[in-house]
């Protein structure tokens, strides 16, 4: 009979062999800590529009809740830094939306390996996640060793950068937990800070998504952008990745290895006048499998609007 040391040890180089850069384990516990942060962080309205962040609250921070029986929480790491560039006629986009769903990816390769695990081990219980469930994945991967979370508010892995998707995978299994990650690597460094274009990291890994550019540019639904925003988005379209590319960890991510996350033809290729010109149909077909069918053809056609905006007020403070 395979030894727990044994068992987690097979399922680390099961996770590696489908495309995983990371695996580490941690006991399922109440995150307190974290509970308290998060519950600060929503009464201070920073989540804006997103109020399904205050539903299942009990599930986000107890994840034997969320899965009965709970004893360990496996976290997955995988990177999606490209080895490609934006051209400079092209509208800015995130570079995790380049590619495929990631949550259609992700949540494949979960599934596939809960069938191997219960095919070699027996009757297990398990639920994979992938940022669209009441889990806090970062809280977990610093708790399984993986990094610390940065002043701007991403998991940095110390020898990889911040480049990465999070998924995890709660089981009834019991398995020998990592050690946490103890310390952050930040110190006196405040690029982030000081670069993001609204303002919005307002303290050390607190983030006010109502001036963030990937909330304002994904999640609010609104016709239009708020006020003096076009003139301060710094030409992104969907997302914005200026608190990671200043990051001086980034200096250590290299190109993922997923056929899947490999660009969209169309986002190396259209100008942003291009852009403004693709019909919704056209549209829906071409990004029906991107994330970037999130902000749906209004939300990107608006987005545009304020990338055009070219007249000059004084940044948010």
């Amino acid at each position: 009979m395979r030894t727990p040391d044994a068992t987690a040890s097979w399922i680390k180089a099961r996770a590696a062999a489908l495309g995983f850069d990371e695996c580490r384990i941690a006991k399922a516990v109440m995150l307190e800590d974290d509970a308290h942060r998060l519950e600060d962080w929503l009464h201070s309205g920073y989540g804006g529009t997103m109020n399904y962040l205050e539903r299942h609250f009990d599930l986000r921070v107890d994840p034997r809740k969320l899965v009965p029986g709970a004893k360990s929480v496996i976290t997955f790491l995988m990177n999606y830094f490209p080895a490609e560039t934006l051209p400079e006629q092209a509208p800015k986009i995130a570079r995790y939306a380049w590619g495929k769903d990631y949550h259609e990816v992700i949540r494949e390769r979960l599934n596939i390996l809960l069938d191997q695990m219960r095919a070699e081990i027996g009757d297990i219980t398990g639920r994979g996640f992938v940022d669209s469930a009441p889990v806090l994945e970062r809280s977990w991967a610093v708790r399984s060793g993986l990094g610390w979370v940065a002043k701007n508010g991403n998991l940095i892995h110390p020898k990889k950068g911040s480049y990465f998707f999070i998924a995890t995978l709660i089981t009834d299994l019991e398995l020998p937990e990592d050690a946490p990650f103890q310390t952050d690597h930040c110190g006196t460094c405040t690029r982030c800070i000081d670069a993001c274009p609204t303002g919005a990291i307002v303290s050390p890994a607190v983030v006010d998504a109502r001036k963030c550019i990937s909330y304002l540019t994904i999640e609010l639904k609104e016709a239009a952008m708020p006020t003096g925003f076009e003139h301060r988005n710094d030409d992104w379209m969907f997302g914005c990745d200026v608190c990671q590319e200043v990051c001086p960890w980034n200096r250590f991510s290299s190109p993922h290895r997923q056929s899947e996350f490999l660009p969209v033809p169309e986002i190396l290729s259209l100008s942003t006048s291009e852009w403004e010109q693709l019909t919704e149909d056209q549209f829906r077909k071409t990004f029906r499998d991107s994330p970037i069918s999130r902000a749906k053809w209004k939300g990107i056609q608006r987005n545009l609007k304020a990338i055009r905006k070219d007249d000059s007020i004084p940044p948010s403070s």
